[in-house]
């Protein structure tokens, strides 16, 4: 099956009826499992523990489908991938950070950050311009 038929397959079994269900035999560490369970009875983060793993495992394969689609698009447009510094001025202005007004210290920390931390990301890159702003000059 073609990436994009694959995509579009967990997306049709994702947006299926849920009424059907099935058993399974998974296997999970008992301190996740447990952890789990405390959740649910004192965090009311779900009806259940298997409600927490279904919906867990859900929006782990909504993201990955969403990830592979933009992976699939930007291999295809390389030229419209936003670099570090968009998207960290997109995640301070999702945040209401002051810093989404401060685009050109954003891309300068990015540059910065990148230079010696190629790995970094959206987050490194607004701990490293908020560190610059407390900094006296």
């Amino acid at each position: 099956m073609a990436e994009l038929s694959v995509l579009d397959e967990i997306n049709r079994l994702l947006d299926a009826d849920g009424d059907a269900t099935v058993n399974t035999s998974m296997r999970l560490p008992a301190a996740l499992r447990d952890a789990a369970a405390l959740a649910v009875q004192h965090l009311g983060v779900a009806g259940s523990t298997t409600s927490l793993t279904a919906t867990a495992l859900r929006r782990a394969l909504d993201t990955a489908v969403t990830e592979a689609a933009l992976e699939g698009h930007f291999g295809q447009h390389p030229h419209v991938r936003p670099s570090l510094a968009e998207v960290a001025l997109a995640l301070a202005a999702q945040d209401g950070s002051p810093l989404a007004d401060r685009p050109e210290l954003v891309e300068r920390a990015a540059a910065q950050v990148v230079a010696s931390h190629p790995e970094a990301d959206a987050d490194d890159v607004l701990l490293w311009a908020e560190a610059q702003l407390a900094v006296p000059a």
